[in-house]
């Protein structure tokens, strides 16, 4: 009988441990830059903590342009913990409006969050 007990606990321990999955909560996914002026790069910090029962891994950040930049921590994000991504967008000879996008990949129960920086770039004055 013991033994039959243990082995139903067994079992039971390992499918909970299987389930167990990290989530990523992110306190904004867009970000709005307002009006820019052309020449720095302007950034912006997206915060993000796993909400779930597993440790999370960012393994990628794609920006949809070379001209957005994403920094990121690949350290595990503990259950609780937070962490954040650092985007950048070079604002330098691209006046006018702009949406981008980055695409954040983990190993979490939501594997892909896209994330969204707009704004707009008013150009730089010429002098003669």
């Amino acid at each position: 009988m013991k033994r039959v007990l243990f082995t139903v606990v067994a079992i039971m321990a390992f499918a909970v441990a299987s389930n167990a999955q990290g989530v990523l909560k992110f306190e904004a996914e867009k970000h709005d830059f307002g009006t820019l002026a052309e020449g720095p790069v302007a950034n912006y910090t997206f915060k993000v903590t796993n909400t779930g029962t597993a440790p999370v891994v960012i393994s990628r950040a794609m920006a949809s342009c070379g001209c957005t930049t994403p920094e990121w921590s690949t350290d595990p994000i503990l259950p609780g913990a937070s962490s954040s991504i650092k985007v950048g967008y070079n604002t330098s000879g691209r006046p006018g409006n702009f949406k981008k996008t980055i695409t954040v990949t983990s190993n979490a129960e939501n594997s892909t969050v896209i994330l969204t920086i707009n704004g707009s770039v008013t150009p730089k004055s010429k002098t003669k």
